[in-house]
């Protein structure tokens, strides 16, 4: 079955595995578009009660429940949930999913490459096969530093709020390195999709999560 859907995906990018690999990861971040823009409106939301969200935690420190009936009443006022945000995460999941599996197939992939690296290998079998100063081992030098390098730019622009622990800010800001770390332990297809996709996402947030001007820092 997964050879079958990448012999599809791959015969509509004209036979090359790694165009079709960035056409179906933008395909897909257009299809999640819409609950990013939800995402983001309900941050704006989150922010914007902020105030309100604290005043109801100090009134009910010691009523867990009234503290969430009075949350969700506030969110609902404003038509949103306080876990509208988690919609986009949990909607990418079965993409991640595909493509993992798609990385991780053994005859899948078999034959495509990526300027001459193959794209079902990890970089340690690229450097085993191949040697560490070799066209491959640099392909994958290179997804490496622009995955590095869009994580380093997406947490420079997460804004956490000031009422948040510091552990959780701390978390946040790490967060978009785990792209980096799994592009180290996952083939090179994967790779691929996580640099696109992270692009994409670090992008659309500078879109989506501007802040308007005039605005404080």
């Amino acid at each position: 079955m997964i050879d079958s859907l990448v012999a599809f995906v791959v015969g509509t990018a004209g036979g090359d595995a790694a165009l079709a690999i960035v056409l179906f990861t933008l395909a897909v971040r257009l299809l999640l578009l819409p609950l990013n823009v939800r995402q983001a409106r309900t941050a704006r939301i989150r922010e914007r009660l902020a105030p309100k969200l604290q005043a109801l935690k100090k009134r009910h420190a010691r009523r867990p429940e009234r503290l969430a009936e009075e949350t969700r009443a506030l969110y609902a006022a404003e038509g949103s949930s306080p876990f509208a945000g988690f919609l986009p995460m949990l909607g990418q999941l079965p993409f991640l999913w595909l493509m993992y599996r798609v990385a991780t197939h053994p005859t899948a992939l078999a034959g495509h490459t990526l300027f001459g690296a193959p794209l079902g290998q990890q970089v340690a079998g690229l450097v085993a096969n191949y040697g560490l100063l070799s066209v491959p081992v640099s392909v994958f030098a290179l997804i490496l530093v622009l995955v590095t390098a869009v994580a380093w730019l997406s947490a420079r622009n997460i804004r956490i709020g000031d009422e948040q622990p510091e552990l959780v800010r701390r978390m946040a800001k790490l967060a978009p390195y785990g792209s980096v770390v799994a592009v180290l332990v996952l083939p090179l297809a994967a790779g691929l999709y996580l640099l696109v996709s992270s692009a994409w996402a670090t992008a659309e947030r500078a879109v989506l999560y501007r802040r308007p001007a005039g605005a404080g820092a």
